[in-house]
């Protein structure tokens, strides 16, 4: 094995797309920071790093709260003395049509899925700018480019997380912090564990996407460690979904009927 040094913070490291991160960080040789609100998840996470010789330290920390993010940071100065990448994974599904979604389920979706990200990148952001260096790798979703019709709060979040990314990008890049967005369309993971909302179509419509995905979230952290080792700003990792960013740059038209269509579809289910 190959050890990279890498100083890795991941948040909702306790399942899915976090563990596998944490898991192809580890094969690197890289030393990690795992949080998540799930104990035991992070436990078992710890465990499969251990089996192939990583080392890491655990931190409850829910993302809403700023001052659990602090927390973490310090920890990492504390036994890191810095930190090389800060990945802000942690994340809800949700689903439901706009007049059925309730204030709260916006709340909710928007305070973990794009304020955790900003809460994240702010209590780290000291420790990157004392450094002078640092990449910053942020989840987001294809729901950011492709506006699937029952999924506005998930959608408005995701999209929130790519601007925020793309303002990162600008900003940090003069001070040697790099950055990267992640848009995975549906894969295989455990998602729906933390699915939110008041539309139970919606989530068996989702469960069917997940399960018929080609694609692993281990093929997602796969992607996702290669493309940003290597600087790359937009990460696509399913091939359909770099067909659908480009159709609808070249006509986004085709994309809406899509959208009509399935919007349609989803009325007559109700």
């Amino acid at each position: 094995m190959q050890s990279t040094g890498q100083r890795v913070v991941i948040t909702g490291a306790g399942s899915g797309l976090g563990r596998e991160l944490a898991l192809r960080y580890a094969r690197e040789g890289a030393r990690l920071a795992l949080a998540d609100i799930n104990d035991e998840g992070l436990k078992e996470t710890r465990q499969l790093m251990a089996d192939v010789g990583g080392w890491s330290f655990s931190q409850r920390c829910d993302v809403r709260d700023y001052s659990q993010l602090a927390a973490l940071a310090q920890s990492c100065e504390e036994r890191f003395g810095g930190v090389d990448v800060l990945i802000n994974n942690a994340g809800v599904a949700s689903g439901g049509m706009f007049w059925d979604l309730s204030l709260e389920d916006w709340d909710f979706q928007i305070g973990i899925n794009l304020i955790g990200v900003v809460k994240g990148c702010k209590a780290f952001m000291p420790l990157f700018l004392a450094q002078g260096s640092g990449r910053i790798i942020n989840i987001a979703s294809m729901a950011a480019h492709i506006q699937t019709p029952g999924m506005s709060n998930y959608n408005v979040a995701k999209a929130g997380v790519l601007a925020l990314s793309e303002s990162l990008l600008a900003e940090l890049q003069p001070l040697g912090i790099k950055v990267s967005v992640v848009c995975p369309s549906f894969f295989q993971t455990n998602l729906l564990d933390s699915y939110h909302g008041p539309d139970r179509q919606s989530k068996t419509d989702m469960a069917k996407l997940l399960q018929s995905s080609p694609i692993s979230a281990a093929d997602v952290a796969d992607v996702t460690y290669r493309e940003s080792e290597a600087d790359q700003f937009m990460i696509l990792p399913h091939e359909r979904g770099r067909l659908a960013v480009e159709q609808k740059r070249a006509d986004p038209q085709v994309i809406y009927q899509e959208m009509f269509k399935l919007a349609a579809r989803r009325l007559q289910q109700s």
